[in-house]
């Protein structure tokens, strides 16, 4: 016997499992980008990233001078934590609701077994769709 969290997205399964899988990747991508989107910085990470790719390109030009680059790449680990610390509160929103689907989609197709698209396990069918909803969705929403 599997639980169902939403009965609406259990029918959904069960009457087409490879739109019902799409659709769920979908809800769950969107979600989590809206809350990226709302909970962080952007700007700050917006500037971040500009200024590790300007470091990327300098260390691509010392490649030949191993104290330089070292240097180089010492300032590009000083990004990690404030990353960290500006993108660590959409994922203490998100996680758990992410845990909680997870363990549904485990017991729904653990109970009765599915190729999606005709071949894929349930895992690797929402991983490649949330990769792709979540590209198109950053992207849509101008997200950093």
């Amino acid at each position: 016997m599997h639980y169902v969290l939403d009965p609406t997205a259990g029918k959904l399964l069960d009457w087409n499992v490879n739109v019902g899988i799409a659709s769920v990747a979908t809800v769950i991508s969107l979600f989590i980008i809206l809350i990226q989107k709302y909970t962080t910085d952007q700007e700050t990470l917006r500037q971040i990233k500009k200024e590790q790719k300007l470091l990327q390109e300098e260390i691509k030009k010392y490649k030949d001078n191993p104290g330089k680059m070292m240097e180089l790449q010492k300032k590009q680990f000083q990004f990690i934590p404030r990353t960290f610390e500006i993108t660590l509160r959409p994922i203490m929103y998100t996680s758990i609701p992410i845990i909680l689907f997870f363990r549904w989609f485990h017991d729904y197709f653990t109970a009765d077994p599915v190729k999606i698209f005709g071949f894929l396990g349930w895992f690797w069918a929402y991983i490649i769709a949330s990769i792709i909803f979540t590209t198109i969705f950053r992207k849509l929403f101008n997200v950093a």
